[in-house]
């Protein structure tokens, strides 16, 4: 009796974890038509999924590739999974379309048999019971009609949602059968977008203020128009490598953002996407949801689209009202993904109704601390440090004999100089990372280059303050170091400047680079001039050293020439 009871408890221990963990190495093809789960006596939660199923693509043609993400919403997880291609124009259709490929770690591909019939490769599971928050595939689209991805989660042994599906991925019309083709709302733009009925029946946002892009090649315009019961028509139109997007925010600072975006997908067509931004890295992307009657056209490099929605404005949960600022954002992308802005966003100045019908202008929103900070980099480093290098190095016998507080009076203006550009540098720091609130990942090298310069330009003349007297044996070990510090600290500061003008400017219009050249060549021009004539001993210099303080005349000149192109520079940046 004894045995038997020992035999029971043994069986009982090794079916147990079975039992409770399922079919955790997730080889469930026999679930391929139902999708549900052989867990018994346990049915799918009727609330609504604390889960996600994204395309990366809102149309598709035959052998193209869709990115599938399986997300759950922040503090949730799933353990198993099942997901499939189903036919979009029948929910009840169990034969999986498509097949996937490139598996992760997390992930494994299974044959589905429905109706005594295989399909290689046509659902993705998990391997394991681990706990996971995302999961990505790719899907190679067969050739078919619309479809949407389903999926089942699993969180637990016996919680599990079924039939959470994607938005509807649509067949290209470009590929289909005529008789296919009137079933599918993406077409290409028959009639370009262009600025008729702004102000009047269309709300409009653009820039350059009222621009038509049926004309200008260079207008980036976003409108929408009331439909009543099919929501809002949005049109957006701009030039880009790969796509645009507009936004909409309750401030004026990227992140917490809800996004349309119009741009390439893996195969270079023009899609229409729907994402959020969390801040400075790529949006996240959300499920299409209520959007049809896509339109698009990618022409000389200028893409358009419309659409029509039904959807909020807001894909999270925040006070419900319809004024929002508006983010017009243009870049290239790669693989379907979008990559960094090329521009600082067009923004609008105030907060907007987009169901109102009104003309709005989107400006770069460069505010007045982010052009003060460039105007007093351009002070410090083109004018007044530069002026302070070199009369440390040419100009010691300026004013002679003559001493100010017991000090020459070469020095005293090399020191007074010196300390205004530091000066000068701590305050434009303070006020970029004041307007930014942190730290710009989409200036690229210039904040970098920004902050090495800060840092050297603070160690400079603490070094200096403890500088040995001229008559000491190690005096020549600071000169170098100091002579050292201040040319590498120049080099640094000069590439930050032409950073940061290049993030006012943009790519296009590159004049006040070119102007910032040019001061680099007049420096270096009197730089030059002076080491030829003060270490060659130039026979005309000394002529004129004996008649007229050629030194302060020099000096002069090239302050003149400095401050030329400082305000042609100052000038631009109040222009931006």
């Amino acid at each position: 009796m004894k045995r038997h009871i020992c035999f029971m408890l043994l069986f009982i221990a090794a079916t147990v974890p079975v039992y409770v963990v399922g079919y955790s190495h997730g080889r469930v093809s026999s679930a391929c038509a139902t999708m549900r789960p052989s867990h018994s006596g346990n049915n799918a939660q009727s609330t609504n999924p604390p889960y996600q199923v994204i395309a990366n693509s809102s149309t598709f043609n035959p052998g193209d590739t869709i990115q599938v993400t399986l997300r759950s919403n922040p503090g949730t997880t799933f353990k198993g999974f099942l997901l499939e291609a189903r036919a979009a124009a029948s929910s009840s259709s169990s034969t999986p379309l498509g097949t996937f490929t490139e598996m992760i770690a997390d992930a494994q591909l299974l044959n589905c048999s429905i109706s005594g019939t295989t399909y290689t490769n046509s659902a993705v599971s998990h391997t394991s019971a681990s706990e996971k928050t995302e999961i990505a595939v790719n899907w190679i689209a067969s050739d078919t009609g619309n479809i949407q991805f389903s999926a089942t989660f699993v969180q637990t042994f016996a919680t599990f949602w079924m039939d959470v599906r994607s938005q509807t991925i649509e067949r290209s019309a470009s590929n289909v059968s005529p008789t296919m083709a009137t079933s599918l709302n993406t077409v290409t733009l028959s009639q370009g977008i262009s600025s008729n009925g702004c102000g009047s029946t269309k709300f409009c946002f653009s820039n350059p203020a009222e621009c038509n892009p049926a004309s200008d090649q260079d207008c980036f315009f976003m409108s929408s128009t009331p439909k009543g019961s099919q929501g809002l028509q949005f049109e957006m139109s701009g030039r880009s490598p790969g796509y645009i997007s507009i936004g909409f925010s309750d401030d004026q600072q990227m992140g917490n953002d809800d996004i349309y975006i119009c741009g390439k997908d893996i195969s270079g067509n023009i899609q229409v996407q729907r994402a959020y931004s969390t801040g400075r890295v790529r949006p996240r992307t959300e499920q299409l949801g209520e959007v049809d009657t896509i339109d698009v056209a990618n022409e000389n490099g200028i893409i358009q689209c419309t659409f029509n929605t039904r959807n909020n404005i807001s894909t999270v949960q925040r006070a419900a009202n319809n004024q929002y600022y508006l983010f017009f954002a243009y870049g290239p992308s790669a693989s379907g993904q979008i990559e960094l802005h090329s521009e600082i966003p067009f923004i609008s100045t105030e907060k907007v109704d987009v169901t109102v019908v009104q003309l709005v202008v989107g400006k770069n929103n460069r505010s007045i601390l982010i052009k003060t900070h460039g105007a007093l980099m351009l002070i410090a480093w083109m004018t007044v440090g530069s002026i302070g290098m070199i009369i440390a190095k040419f100009f010691k016998r300026l004013g002679g004999s003559m001493k100010i507080l017991g000090k020459k009076i070469w020095f005293q203006l090399h020191w007074t100089l010196m300390i205004l550009t530091v000066i000068t540098t701590i305050i434009g720091f303070v006020l970029a990372f004041v307007q930014v609130k942190g730290w710009s990942y989409s200036a690229g090298a210039h904040p970098v280059l920004g902050c090495i310069v800060m840092g050297l330009a603070l160690i400079q003349p603490s070094v200096a303050f403890f500088r040995p007297s001229p008559d000491h044996k190690r005096r020549h070990i600071f000169n170098f170091f100091h002579k050292f510090m201040a040319v590498t600290i120049k080099i640094l500061a000069v590439a930050s400047l032409f950073l940061g003008i290049r993030l006012i400017e943009g790519t296009e219009n590159t004049w006040m680079q070119k102007v910032l050249g040019g001061f680099l060549g007049w420096g270096g021009l009197i730089f030059v001039l002076l080491l030829k004539c003060r270490y060659f001993k130039e026979d005309w210099y000394v002529a004129c050293q004996e008649k007229v303080a050629l030194d302060l005349v020099i000096l002069i000149v090239y302050l003149c020439g400095n401050l030329a192109f400082l305000i042609a520079l100052l000038v631009g940046i109040g222009q931006t």
